[in-house]
């Protein structure tokens, strides 16, 4: 009997619509036993490149040479103990992603870097110059003369597309040992928490990612570009299964931008501070779930403002997808254009409301004043500007940030006491709200130095004789 309801069973389901496309199969072919990753491999790894990087770092003197008395026999200008250099190689990998030359990778791959060569599949090497390069994303587009030649590039993806579960493959150059090809799916996307860039929005893979694999390539299945993998998570510095991706549609970005001529990168600017919707928040606020991005602050020229959004709105939505988190919000802002509009739904108490907002350009509300400060002083080899919403989104800081700040900081005595981002705040008792009040100050080449700096929204102070 239950042989008799078994084979009914299964004549039923058999008859069922959708049965067929559904349940499981043989195959039917021996190419369907044999199914590979070969012909996304051949489409896609011509484009995946080596780069090497050459730097020179300065190796301190020893503490004994440091010390005055040994000075005094040794001699300031003797080579015996004084700081020498050395050349540190590093080894990363890069994407064509235009076939006359052009080259993307990560940021920390190049950064100051003396020589960068790119190394095609094919084993011919080229000198790479730096046509554009981001730190608050990790990225760094590279140009090769090629005199005329196509190379194979990658096109971009919509990383936006991506789904859990979707397959991918990593391309790179892992621990030098040569172009390496790992597969894997997405595990996870909208990861925020990395700690890598400015713009936290990661593709998390557990395609094998290692050192050397950073500016490499993560594909689809239909060889397109959809991440460069930038980061790792790992005890041991090898993989385990959890790796990260800038999304390509932020990486396309940085690739317009690099190729507009200028050498940076415009982006769009809201002039908003933005918290994450907690749970307790969410309460408050009387929102079902945590979700959005809460407008804790917001600047009078806002374009946020101007759209009619207040201080404790939460954004919700950005052209018709959800936001979960402000690192999310502004991550989709980031990948937009000057000059577009984007369609914004935003909560404000029990209702929900739309608004239009223009996407514009940080203002320059100060004249920048740039300095390249070259005085006998602890100051030698940094430039300093005043402070605008322009300049500080620059060196990523507060759009309400004022005063003045360390935009790059050189070869010289300034490295030992000052960062990029480093707000000026007095010398010698003497407030710095402005570049010429810098210029006053070591104008009266004192004996000695009290500075105090603003850093990660703390005040050191610094006594120098």
């Amino acid at each position: 009997m239950l042989r008799i309801i078994t084979a009914l069973l299964i004549a039923v389901l058999a008859s069922a619509p959708g049965f067929a496309q559904t349940a499981k199969q043989a195959p039917h072919s021996r190419a369907e036993v044999t199914l590979s990753f070969a012909p996304v491999v051949k489409r896609a790894a011509p484009a995946v490149v080596n780069v090497y990087a050459k730097t020179l770092v300065a190796q301190r003197e020893t503490d004994m040479f440091a010390d005055p008395f040994f000075r005094r026999f040794f001699g300031d200008n003797g080579s015996f103990g004084r700081p020498r250099e050395r050349v540190q190689n590093s080894l990363g990998s890069g994407v064509i992603v235009d076939p006359s030359g052009t080259i993307v990778t990560n940021n920390h791959v190049v950064a100051g870097a003396t020589e960068l060569r790119v190394v095609l599949p094919d084993k011919r090497e080229f000198e790479a110059k730096v046509l554009l390069a981001d730190e608050r994303t990790d990225l760094a587009v590279l140009k090769i003369d090629m005199k005329g030649e196509r190379l194979a590039a990658l096109p971009f993806a919509n990383s936006d597309d991506l789904e859990v579960g979707d397959l991918v493959l990593a391309i790179g150059n892992p621990f030098g040992v040569g172009q390496t090809v790992t597969s894997g799916i997405v595990s996870a996307l909208a990861r925020t928490r990395v700690g890598v860039t400015d713009y936290q929005f990661f593709i998390q893979t557990d395609a094998a990612i290692n050192p050397g694999n950073s500016g490499g390539a993560l594909v689809n299945m239909q060889g397109e570009l959809v991440g460069i993998n930038t980061a790792i998570f790992s005890k041991t510095g090898g993989s385990v299964g959890i790796g990260f991706s800038i999304p390509s549609n932020m990486v396309q970005t940085v690739v317009d931008s690099a190729e507009s001529g200028d050498g940076k990168i415009h982006r769009p600017w809201l002039g908003v501070q933005l918290q994450d919707v907690t749970p307790d928040l969410a309460d408050s606020l009387g929102l079902a779930r945590p979700e959005g991005a809460l407008i804790a602050k917001l600047h009078p020229k806002s374009p946020l403002a101007a759209a009619g959004l207040k201080r404790g709105d939460v954004l919700i939505g950005l052209e018709g997808r959800a936001i979960e988190s402000a690192q999310e919000f502004g991550f989709r802002i980031g990948t937009g254009k000057i000059g577009e509009r984007r369609i914004v739904d935003y909560r404000r108490g029990d209702q929900e409301f739309e608004a239009r907002i223009d996407l514009v350009a940080a203002p320059e509300t100060t004249p920048r004043d740039p300095w390249d400060v070259k005085a006998n002083s602890p100051f030698d080899g940094i430039t300093v500007e005043n402070l605008s919403p322009a300049v500080a989104e620059e060196v990523g800081m507060s759009a309400e940030s004022e005063g003045v700040v360390i935009t790059a900081v050189g070869n010289g005595p300034a490295q030992r006491f000052f960062k990029k981002g480093d707000l000026l705040l007095f010398v010698n008792r003497s407030e710095i709200t402005k570049v010429q009040d810098l210029r006053d100050a070591l104008a009266q080449q004192p004996s000695s130095w009290s500075i105090g700096i603003g850093r990660d929204g703390k005040q050191l102070n610094i006594r120098l004789r």
